[in-house]
């Protein structure tokens, strides 16, 4: 199931949007928006799979809201104005929908993104857990990274970034998900949409936010905190 938001400052258009989006078996709404901040501080706490995004929008345009995210998912633009798919391509956007949008052209779109976030599914590196360590595929090198040695995973958007407390970090094409399950539990905790943490690692906390190294600052999200807070009570004093 495509996890999907729609963003349009015209409420019929919205509605139209959810609507079709409901109709569609492989796509799940998790939020709709009529501008494009609340849509932003969504995306801060939580992961989707995919965007419907009107360009024309007041305050901060769709292609502004897009170009803002460090990590963006896939997009679909919708507009009234043509002239603008040529720059929505060239902020790699899925498909782009004229309106009025007819359901025929909208369920092309999606299954467009289906195919393209499926081959990118299964495109992505197999990671292989053994009982202490990670392989990892990096490049064109199977990298061995010992559990120990995590300090905290980074989430960019296909990529995983490893940092590392003996080595440089490792990048590989991976989702947090798919790493995610690999990892113990009693080890790692995703403490926000974009990091996971090495719990044997963590020394200071301030203010929810995991400080490694005095100048990388972890926040924990919202959505993460009632679990990290049950193992702050756990082991902190």
């Amino acid at each position: 199931m495509i996890q999907c938001i729609a963003i349009d400052d015209e409420p019929l258009a919205l509605k139209q949007l959810a609507a079709y989006i409901s109709k569609t078996p492989f796509l799940e709404l998790a939020g709709q928006f009529e501008s494009a901040m609340p849509a932003l501080a969504f995306l801060q706490e939580e992961t989707v799979d995919l965007m419907f995004v009107d360009i024309n929008m007041p305050d901060l345009s769709g292609m502004e809201f897009v170009k803002s995210l460090d990590n963006p998912p896939g997009i679909i633009f919708t507009t009234a104005y043509s002239e603008h798919a040529l720059e929505g391509f060239r902020v790699d956007a899925i498909d782009y929908l004229l309106k009025p949008i007819s359901y025929t052209d909208f369920l092309k779109a999606a299954n467009k993104a289906n195919k393209m976030l499926s081959i990118g599914e299964t495109s992505q590196t197999v990671v292989k857990a053994k009982e202490d360590f990670l392989l990892i595929k990096s490049e064109h090198r199977v990298i061995r990274v010992n559990f120990n040695d995590i300090l905290y995973i980074e989430g960019m958007r296909e990529y995983v970034r490893i940092h590392l407390a003996s080595q440089k970090p490792v990048m590989s094409l991976l989702s947090m998900k798919a790493l995610e399950a690999q990892l113990p539990g009693s080890q790692f905790m995703r403490v926000h949409r974009s990091f996971i943490v090495s719990l044997n690692r963590i020394t200071t906390i301030e203010r929810m936010r995991i400080v490694f190294d005095d100048d990388v600052y972890i926040p924990v999200s919202e959505q993460y905190q009632k679990p990290f807070r049950e193992w702050m009570e756990r082991y902190f004093m």
